[in-house]
């Protein structure tokens, strides 16, 4: 049984018709089923799930809804980041995947994952990645993370060889790692819109 998809997983759809919402005339030219589209944070339609579609260029980006019945396959960043991945990848010689590298050699407490362009091209072999791409990283926290435990995923991740961003999944949301560490608040990204919260793994009315 295929279990439910999670903001930042990659869907492969079994035909166009799976799509739906979606008007960007390039994205007709550009996605074929053989391309993945992006899980999203918003709120699930009734047998549908959010997803955004990918094209060549940065500025293309489109929204839209995925029929859940037509999805095929579903891979995750955590799936993207296993070091046999990274060291087969056609890319492997670029900076955020050798950065990527230097995280799977460590042992790590939680489950990280890659998304972004990164992510994109590790699980297509589609070259939107470039020598001087972000290394867009994701860490699933279903509980609540000492703030010390990540200050130091956030110094390692510092000294790459790329520039690398984190965002940090919890039960409410997810938020940006670098933000959080430096103003001791952050906007929190949920499905019901951006909350400023100072505490991310407390839900609304928690001490």
């Amino acid at each position: 049984m295929m279990t439910t998809p999670r903001p930042h997983d990659l869907l492969w759809l079994t035909d166009r018709d799976a799509l739906e919402g979606i008007t960007e005339e390039w994205v007709a030219s550009q996605w074929r089923p053989a391309l993945p589209v992006v899980v999203r944070r918003d709120v699930n339609r009734e047998g549908r799930i959010p997803i955004g579609v990918r094209g060549m260029r940065r500025d293309q980006r489109a929204g839209g809804w995925a029929n859940a019945a037509k999805v095929k396959r579903v891979v995750s960043p955590e799936a993207l980041a296993s070091h046999d991945v990274l060291v087969r990848s056609p890319f492997v010689s670029m900076p955020p995947v050798q950065g990527a590298i230097q995280l799977a050699l460590r042992e790590w407490p939680w489950a990280w994952g890659i998304t972004g362009s990164a992510g994109y091209a590790l699980a297509t072999e589609v070259p939107v990645l470039h020598a001087d791409s972000d290394l867009d990283l994701l860490i699933r926290c279903p509980e609540r993370v000492a703030r010390e435990a990540l200050a130091e995923w956030q110094q390692i991740i510092g000294r790459l060889l790329c520039r690398a961003d984190t965002q940090i999944e919890t039960p409410r949301g997810a938020f940006a790692l670098a933000e959080w560490l430096r103003e001791g608040r952050v906007l929190l990204k949920t499905s019901g819109g951006p909350q400023l919260v100072s505490d991310p793994w407390a839900f609304e009315g928690e001490a």
